[in-house]
């Protein structure tokens, strides 16, 4: 069954406890944050003092994914926050494997994001370096867009890559997912689904959590 990570950027903002509770109540393992700097995406989220107010309230992994430029000048602050794992974006990083020995060097997972344009081959040289790879199934910026059917391939990709390195990278997939697709997402060699809309726009959002858990 696959790891489940709801990200919060889809939460109701004025009512954030409620949703850190409902969340540890709930089948999910990970806290997805996304954090966004209005240059690298054209939007902007939230920062390091709200972070620190949700590690206060779970146990959980805090899953910290980081678009914005220079991620490595903030590496200790978000480990201070409470990230337990710090996902960079490749197309942020002049020297990312520097960047991944630091974010391991203070104690943390990590992850490399890859936006739909970059290709999987990229980290061939690195994959055994990274905890987990953040597949974008949609342009980072703004929840609820529609999932890019090509990410199928190329986590089938990325699978195989892994797999010949003998590495135990997982790989996470952030955008669009849905009941629908979930399934054929971990069939394709998902093993984390990031589910924003989805899980707070539904009903019973427990509910949903619970069936995206039993994808297979």
């Amino acid at each position: 069954m696959p790891i489940i990570a709801p990200s919060l950027l889809a939460a109701d903002f004025l009512a954030l406890g409620k949703a850190c509770n409902m969340l540890n109540e709930s089948e999910a393992e990970w806290f997805h944050l996304d954090v966004m700097d209005g240059c690298f995406v054209p939007n902007i989220s939230y920062g390091l003092p709200i972070i620190e107010q949700i590690k206060s309230t779970t146990t959980k992994v805090m899953d910290v994914h980081l678009m914005i430029v220079t991620p490595e000048k903030y590496i200790a602050a978000f480990k201070k926050a409470g990230a337990d794992i710090l996902t960079v974006h490749y197309e942020a990083c002049s020297h990312l494997h520097s960047t991944l020995q630091q974010i391991k060097a203070h104690g943390m997972k990590a992850g490399v994001a890859l936006n739909p344009h970059t290709s999987v081959d990229l980290l061939k040289d690195v994959i055994q370096d990274i905890d987990v790879v953040c597949v974008m199934s949609v342009n980072p910026g703004f929840g609820g867009q529609q999932f890019i059917e090509h990410t199928y391939e190329k986590v089938k990709a990325l699978k195989k890559l892994i797999t010949a390195a003998g590495a135990a990278t997982l790989i996470e997939i952030d955008g669009g997912v849905t009941e629908n697709n979930a399934a054929a997402l971990v069939a394709a060699g998902a093993d984390v689904l990031v589910a924003g809309t989805t899980v707070f726009k539904a009903s019973d959002p427990k509910q949903m959590i619970s069936t995206l858990k039993l994808a297979k």
